[in-house]
């Protein structure tokens, strides 16, 4: 799958290695909601309650906490590095519905898909978003188009 450079609209005010892992959580999070409504809109039932109720499976701390720890074995010791400095920031805020160390996984899994976005890595970052819905026991993609 080939994406378009100009997805990246706007340049961060620093290279991605020097951001903050909360910031590149926050583009994380953003991402990956993105690519599971993507997801989600290529399946057949669009009933918008559907949708909602089907993102949750994909997008909760407990389902991203569990799609980091399938992607672990398969992590460069690069993105490793980025996803223990997103388990180790400390954001100041407590998690309402789970357990700090699944929210802090959470934040990790996050965080490496904003530094890959931002790094411009979108085949790598295909790949493992994709994982994660085979994680939440989805089949990846079927109506992907490869451009």
């Amino acid at each position: 799958m080939t994406m378009d450079s100009t997805l990246l609209a706007f340049d961060p005010a620093k290279d991605a290695n020097l951001l903050n892992p909360l910031v590149l959580a926050y583009v994380g999070d953003a991402v990956y909601e993105v690519f599971v409504r993507q997801y989600l809109v290529s399946l057949p039932n669009h009933r918008p309650h559907h949708l909602h109720r089907q993102s949750t499976r994909f997008v909760s701390a407990k389902a991203q906490a569990r799609s980091l720890e399938r992607w672990m074995p398969l992590l460069t010791e690069e993105e490793a590095d980025v996803v223990r400095r997103g388990r180790n920031a400390k954001s100041g805020t407590t998690p309402k519905n789970t357990d700090v160390l699944i929210y802090r996984h959470s934040t990790a899994f996050e965080c490496l898909i904003g530094y890959l976005y931002y790094r411009q890595r979108f085949e790598r970052l295909h790949e493992l978003m994709s994982l994660s819905l085979e994680t939440a026991g989805e089949q990846a993609e079927p109506n992907r188009r490869d451009n």
